[in-house]
């Protein structure tokens, strides 16, 4: 999920990026640093205890010069495990911040249901005046429809002695950043806010449902993209293609098939259905179906399937057919497994 966050930064100007970690942070730091986007400077720091999201922004500023807090420059504030966001919402509102004269700028969403989310209070003029988390709301206060989305564009200059003003009064005993909202208006700032178009950007994986329904939105954004480049998909909905699998115009996916990993499909290849093939590459023109192919190179105008099965290091050359249930290494002299 933090990748995807990741990728959706590095679509703007950035000079610093800060990720903080926790649990098991020298993996964490391990897979983030190998997936990265290229050309993404990240810089890790530890949060030793999980004590609120106040406590992780102020960790994070620890890796900013102490020059920088003297600038105009701004800090923007993202969760990791908002794998939905698109880079144009944030440059909105890294715009919506800097074209006014707010101290701090919101990310907001309307939802049906709000529940479990921070409301957005307003006062009866309409400007922001706090946010007040899910279990220390009032029955009023939880009849608001506006949520915060721990989405932020703050002012750097401001969000460290904001930060250092807050105190863990709340029901979780934590430092929240929602919290800096408060203190920044009560010291005569103004905070704005921006609210998002498409709630769905903003949508928190915090349990398997909504793990599911993030993967589901992910997999419909990338097979519409390899669509319009020239795709063919018989049935998107039937069919699962990862982020990193690197496609050529021309190419058809029938339903249920599966491309894993680094795979690479060549132009004018069909695939499936109902075949599974990850971290492999298949040649041009070439057919794969009702089979499984992991770690496998298959050439040119080849046939495998149906119900083929290579495993890593097997090598299909160009116009070679398998047969149904090959299994194993094919090559030009044998004509069945080995």
């Amino acid at each position: 999920m933090v990748l995807h966050v990741l990728d959706a930064l590095s679509e703007l100007s950035l000079e610093r990026v800060v990720v903080v970690v926790g649990y098991r942070s020298a993996e964490m730091t391990k897979l983030i640093s190998a997936g990265a986007p290229p050309g993404l400077e990240l810089h890790f720091v530890e949060q030793p205890l999980a004590r609120g999201t106040g406590d992780a922004v102020a960790v994070a500023l620890t890796e900013f010069p102490d020059d920088d807090m003297m600038g105009n420059a701004d800090v923007l504030v993202l969760p990791g495990d908002a794998p939905l966001l698109r880079p144009a919402t944030l440059r909105a509102l890294v715009e919506e911040h800097q074209g006014g004269d707010a101290a701090a700028t919101l990310l907001t969403a309307i939802l049906d249901d709000p529940s479990g989310y921070g409301r957005v209070v307003r006062t009866e003029q309409g400007n922001v005046e706090r946010i007040v988390e899910d279990r220390d709301a009032s029955p009023i206060e939880l009849e608001i429809a506006e949520v915060g989305t721990s989405i932020y564009c703050l002012r750097q200059s401001l969000l460290a002695p904001s930060l250092r003003r807050l105190r863990p009064n709340n029901a979780k005993g934590e430092y929240y950043l929602t919290d800096v909202v408060e203190g920044l208006v009560h010291s005569g700032y103004v905070v704005g806010s921006l609210v998002v178009g498409d709630s769905l950007e903003t949508t928190g994986v915090n349990d398997r449902a909504q793990l599911s329904v993030a993967e589901a939105e992910l997999r419909a954004r990338i097979n519409e993209q390899w669509m319009r480049a020239g795709v063919t998909m018989v049935d998107p909905s039937s069919t699962y293609v990862d982020v990193t699998v690197n496609l050529d115009e021309d190419v058809t996916l029938l339903p249920f098939t599966y491309l894993v990993g680094k795979t690479r499909i060549r132009r004018g290849a069909v695939i499936g259905p109902s075949t599974r093939i990850v971290d492999s590459v298949v040649g041009e023109r070439s057919r794969v179906e009702f089979s499984s192919v992991s770690g496998a190179t298959i050439g040119m105008d080849a046939h495998v399937g149906p119900f083929a099965d290579l495993a890593t290091g097997s090598e299909v050359p160009d116009a070679f057919e398998t047969g149904p249930f090959f299994k194993g290494v094919a090559s030009r002299d044998a004509g069945s497994a080995t």
